[in-house]
């Protein structure tokens, strides 16, 4: 049974460059020997020098004829950082809706989850797919966060949920990030670019010190990390 802290939560973490340390589209560049290009196009974009949905369609076309076969393995290699399987767990323990909201690629968010054992801990998951035709990556890109912006879905769950704007906290590290930030009633900088930095309530470096900031507002409890999941 899931135990609650005060009311419920929604916290949103973007993936790439929070959650894990990779970066999927240039893992898929390294398949296609693209990464260096895909690397500069991420940090102009991470900078806000390039719109995300710019910056996303010229990474995704530079993957076209990309096999399916090769992007799978790509994904496979995605990871979570250390400590953030054990804190999405702790955080669904306490009844708080986790949610990822990632301009990134839902297969490749699938399978660095699942790895850790970690899918059952999050309630919903916003991304983008890279279509495949043929058996071959299109080089086009879909779905809600190529054109669409962080801050309306989470506006869209919150009021889904019934959770107060106060109630929710967003986590994240880029420029795509800054409009879930800014609307979050908690806005957390995960080794923030400098354009991010100034827009954040606090700045952490480490799913250790997510979490005690998470203790320090009464979001978790800091007893229960040194406990089982039977409470002994």
């Amino acid at each position: 049974m899931r135990r609650r802290l005060r009311s419920m939560k929604l916290i949103a973490f973007d993936f790439d460059g929070t959650l894990s340390d990779s970066e999927m589209t240039v893992l898929l560049g390294e398949r296609e020997g693209v990464a260096d290009e895909m690397a500069e196009i991420t940090e102009r974009a991470m900078n806000d020098e390039l719109s995300y949905a710019e910056s996303l369609r010229e990474r995704a076309s530079l993957l076209e004829g990309l096999e399916e076969e090769r992007a799978e393995e790509a994904y496979g290699e995605v990871a979570l950082r250390p400590g953030a399987a054990d804190l999405l767990r702790r955080l669904d323990d306490y009844g708080h809706h986790v949610a990822i909201l990632t301009g990134g690629f839902e297969r490749g968010v699938a399978r660095a989850l699942e790895k850790e054992g970690a899918r059952d801990a999050v309630d919903t998951i916003v991304s983008n797919r890279l279509p495949v035709k043929g058996g071959r990556l299109t080089g086009g890109v879909e779905g809600p966060l190529v054109e669409g912006t962080k801050d309306h879905e989470l506006e869209r769950l919150a009021d889904e949920l019934g959770v107060r704007m106060g109630q929710t906290v967003a986590i994240g590290d880029g420029a795509n990030d800054l409009p879930m930030l800014e609307v979050a009633g908690l806005a957390v900088g995960y080794l923030p670019k400098p354009a991010v930095r100034p827009h954040c309530d606090v700045v952490v470096a480490s799913m250790d010190r997510l979490a005690r900031v998470f203790e320090e507002r009464g979001i978790l409890r800091a007893d229960d990390a040194e406990r089982g999941d039977d409470g002994t």
